[in-house]
């Protein structure tokens, strides 16, 4: 088990996942403190603790938020499974390095247009996070034949 541990290729899946969770818990804290800046919530209890207003659906600040959110784990989430896969299969560390780089960089920088609702940017790098995923299962399909 240590030798997996210490493999570059692990370390470098390990990097990816810590910047990738980080990304997903600011998302969900930022929306928080969105959350309590617009003072909204659809809980009762929280109106009564917290104050502010009770609202059936999320103000506009706060469901960009969680759209962006909820965007980040439809993606975050597949890519480390398959980057997991990608490591134990034997892939090699110059294509971790490339797909899996690839991958964090542009979901931190989609969270980040995501937020600040800049086009095209926001496509662009959501097509680049896509991209990487797809050549991610196209790596292990090659390993899986060869």
């Amino acid at each position: 088990m240590n030798d997996y541990l210490n493999h570059p290729v692990f370390q470098i899946y390990a990097i990816s996942c810590l910047v990738l969770c980080a990304d997903l818990l600011f998302l969900w804290g930022y929306s928080g403190a969105v959350r309590a800046k617009v003072s909204s919530t659809p809980n009762q209890e929280d109106v009564t603790q917290f104050g502010g207003s009770l609202a059936e659906f999320d103000p506009p600040p706060i469901a960009r938020v969680l759209r962006a959110h909820r965007n980040a784990q439809a993606n975050i989430f597949p890519f480390l499974m398959l980057g997991l896969v990608f490591v134990l299969m034997g892939g090699t560390r110059g294509h971790a390095l490339i797909l899996f780089g690839t991958f964090t960089v542009a979901r931190l920088i989609h969270s980040f247009v995501y937020l600040k609702a800049l086009q095209p940017w926001r496509t662009i790098f959501f097509t680049i996070g896509g991209l990487a995923t797809i050549a991610l299962m196209l790596d292990i399909v090659w390993l899986m034949v060869r």
